[in-house]
């Protein structure tokens, strides 16, 4: 056998050896419980999606799936948690859009290379909510009042696609101000104790206070109109030629590294969830686009193409603030 050869074998061999404790460990996954990481406080649309995803995928793995609210920094804090782990599969999280927007800043934080996306499990439009006896009745006055004092809108935090939607209204001259909060329960009843003027959600997150009559949407970002519930007769900002929504994206993902038979593993249970009627009726519930489970391989795109047009808009944003 020529030097060459054995030296080749050697090689196999060794890269064999390497890979066989990851084999092995993928083998037998999962063995104990998977935590599941919300970079946000209880509550909200990222939390309900967790707990709605986990119950479902328990029985398909054969392990608990517990929740791990982790809030802060617009779900950095979350997130940290997760890359500073292991890449072993036993810590998976639900990634936002309002987190995600932060990977296109000129510094981010994270690179988009530490993470891989299981599936998009949830798409949905957002809007602006006031407070049900709020002294504005629809967009126009809204808007005619943002004109001559500033309105307080509450947010999930700068840099986010809310923040972003806001500093596109100011650059047309409208005093609305970004107040972050990091929990929903506090964002939500903060234009309820006066806190906040306005609130930019999801268009099912908030929807127990809508029904209770305790606030109501006074436009929505969408190409057109939504028209089913309280959305009905809203005007949209793509029917206004105010082409800015970006939709929600609430996806799973894991650390960057982790055994793609684990990851597998793992974006199968999210597929057969998808196809769950328990999930299909949640969807249903939030309001959201009923197509929008997507796996990894189509996510990458339409993520993609979501950070560009978020771009465009902070772009626009800046252009007519310079030129106001």
């Amino acid at each position: 056998m020529s030097a060459v050869k054995s030296r080749t074998r050697l090689i196999a061999g060794l890269f064999a050896l390497a890979l066989a404790p990851a084999i092995a460990a993928a083998q037998g996954y999962p063995s104990r419980p998977i935590n599941f990481i919300v970079p946000w406080g209880p509550g909200g649309g990222a939390d309900l999606l967790a707990r709605t995803a986990s119950k479902l995928m328990e029985p398909m793995l054969g392990v608990s799936l517990p929740v791990i609210n982790v809030p802060g920094a617009t779900g950095q804090v979350g997130l940290t948690k997760l890359i500073s782990g292991p890449n072993d599969g036993y810590n998976i999280e639900v990634m936002t859009g309002d987190t995600y927007s932060l990977f296109g800043a000129p510094h981010p934080r994270f690179k988009l290379s530490q993470i891989t996306p299981l599936a998009i499990m949830i798409r949905q439009p957002s809007a602006f909510y006031v407070k049900e006896d709020a002294p504005w009745k629809n967009w126009k006055e809204l808007l005619a009042a943002a004109k001559t004092k500033t309105l307080k809108v509450a947010t999930t935090g700068f840099g986010s696609p809310d923040d972003i939607t806001v500093t596109y209204f100011r650059g047309l001259g409208y005093h609305f101000e970004t107040v972050p909060y990091a929990k929903p329960g506090e964002r939500y009843t903060s234009i309820l104790g006066g806190h906040a003027d306005v609130l930019y959600e999801q268009t099912g997150d908030v929807r127990s206070y809508v029904d209770n009559k305790q606030m109501r949407p006074v436009v929505i970002f969408y190409p057109h109109e939504l028209n089913v519930g309280p959305f009905k007769g809203v005007p949209a900002t793509g029917d206004m030629g105010i082409h800015i929504s970006l939709p929600q994206l609430r996806t799973v993902i894991v650390k960057a590294g982790t055994s793609p038979a684990i990851v597998k593993k793992l974006s199968e249970a999210l597929a057969k969830v998808a196809q769950t009627p328990e999930y299909k009726e949640y969807l249903a519930s939030q309001y959201a686009d009923p197509d929008s489970y997507m796996p990894a391989a189509e996510a990458h795109k339409w993520m993609a193409d979501w950070l560009v047009k978020a771009h465009k808009i902070q772009a626009e944003s800046a252009h007519k603030g310079l030129n106001k």
